[in-house]
This record gives C-alpha cells, sequence and structure tokens, in this order.
C-alpha cells in the first residue's frame, strides 16, 4: 500500500485546522454573549473584534495554502450533523 506523503500532510493541516476554526467559533460565539450581556468595555469589544478578524483571515490564508476550502473543515458527524455551525449566508 503506497502512502501519499502530500496527502498525509494535507489531511493532517485539514484535520489542525478543524480543530483550530471549531475553537475560533467558539470564542467569536463567547466573545458575543459577553458583548450582548454588557460584561465588556468599548476597548475590550473592539480588540476581541480586531483579534477574530485577525483569526479568521489567518485562517483563510492557511485554507489557501493547503488548498482547502471552508467546508473541507466541516467534518460530518453522521447522525448528529456537521461539525461547525453553517455559513450565515450574510
Amino acid at each position: 500500500m503506497a502512502v501519499d506523503p502530500e496527502g498525509v500532510g494535507r489531511d493532517l493541516a485539514c484535520l489542525v485546522l478543524t480543530v483550530v476554526e471549531l475553537l475560533r467559533e467558539l470564542m467569536e460565539r463567547q466573545a458575543i454573549r459577553r458583548v450582548e450581556e454588557g460584561g465588556l468595555d468599548e476597548e475590550q469589544v473592539e480588540a476581541i473584534g480586531l483579534t477574530l478578524m485577525a483569526l479568521e483571515e489567518r485562517m483563510a490564508e492557511l485554507r489557501d495554502h493547503f488548498g482547502l476550502e471552508p467546508g473541507d473543515l466541516n467534518l460530518d458527524l453522521g447522525p448528529l450533523g456537521p461539525l461547525l455551525a453553517p455559513e450565515d449566508p450574510g
């Protein structure tokens, strides 16, 4: 059985980026909850917003580098459904 080193690297990158994307989404939801509850001042809201935007931009760069689409990071968990929340159409 031949192993494709490039394929293994891409699969590993996909797995790692999936975990990072899941954490990014959880952090974003937590930040939104805190903002809605009024638990952050303006400076903190700005810092969190900039950080989340930078992380999202870096994720896009990494997906491009490894030839991945956003949907590639959404694992199908069978009866539980997709791992990540569906993209908001805007």
